[in-house]
C-alpha cells in the first residue's frame, strides 16, 4: 500500500453502526484478523486473541454485559425506564452486526513484576498493543469495503465476559469490534475540522 493510499484509508475510515444484512465471508474475517496480527507487540509476543462470536455466544455475552451494566446504572440512580432504553439500544446494535469479534490479550505473555507500578505499566503496554492491532483490523476491513466500529464495554465487566463465554483464566477482554458491509443508504456527516496544532506540544 502506498503512502497516498494509506493516507486515504486513514481519512476515509469511519465508525459505522448501520450495516447491510449481507453476510461477510469467513475468509474475509480471517484476512482482517491477519492484518491485526501485524501490529507491534511487547516482548516479541503475539498476545492478541480474537473471539468470533456465534449467535449463541453473542446472546450469552449481551445478557451478561447487560446485567452488569444494569447493576451499575441502578447504583448510579438512573431511572428504570432510561435503563431499559439504554440496554435495548445496546443490545440492538450488537445484534445488528453481521460479525461480532471480542478482542482480548492473554496474561501468560506478560512479565510478572514485584510491584504494582511496573505491573500496571506491563498491562497497559499490552492493552496499547491490542489497540494497534484493532486499528489494523479496522483499516484492513475498510480497504475491503467493510465497515466497523469499536465497543469498549468489555473493559467494564471482564469477569462477566469471561464467564459468559467460558474463556481461559488468563484472558483479559478489552473490546468488541462490530463488522459488516455498510448499509447502502448510509450517509455519514463530515468529520469535525482538525486543528492539528491543538494536539501538539513542543518542548
Amino acid at each position: 500500500m502506498s503512502a497516498m493510499t494509506l493516507d486515504a484509508a486513514l481519512a476515509a475510515r469511519r465508525s459505522v453502526r448501520q450495516f447491510s444484512p449481507r453476510p461477510v465471508q469467513p475468509a474475509l474475517v480471517e484476512e482482517v484478523i491477519a492484518a491485526a496480527c501485524l501490529a507491534p507487540a511487547p516482548h516479541h509476543s503475539r498476545p492478541w486473541r480474537f473471539v468470533i462470536l456465534s449467535a449463541d455466544a453473542r446472546a450469552a455475552l449481551t445478557n451478561a454485559m447487560g446485567e452488569r451494566w444494569r447493576q451499575d446504572l441502578q447504583r448510579d440512580g438512573v431511572p428504570e425506564a432510561r435503563i431499559r432504553r439504554l440496554l435495548a439500544r445496546s443490545r440492538d446494535r450488537l445484534a445488528a452486526a453481521p460479525v461480532l469479534i471480542l478482542t482480548a490479550v492473554v496474561g501468560h505473555a506478560q512479565r510478572a513484576w514485584p510491584d504494582q507500578r511496573r505491573q500496571r505499566a506491563e498491562e497497559l503496554m499490552f492493552a496499547q498493543s491490542l489497540g494497534a492491532a484493532m486499528e489494523n483490523l479496522m483499516l484492513a476491513a475498510h480497504a475491503r469495503g467493510l465497515a466497523s466500529h469499536w465497543v469498549s464495554a468489555p473493559l467494564f465487566c471482564p469477569d462477566a465476559v469471561c464467564l459468559a463465554l467460558d474463556l481461559p483464566s488468563d484472558f483479559q477482554p478489552q473490546a468488541l469490534i462490530a463488522l459488516g458491509y455498510p448499509r447502502e443508504s448510509l450517509r455519514l456527516p463530515p468529520r469535525p475540522p482538525l486543528a492539528v496544532r491543538d494536539h501538539i506540544i513542543d518542548r
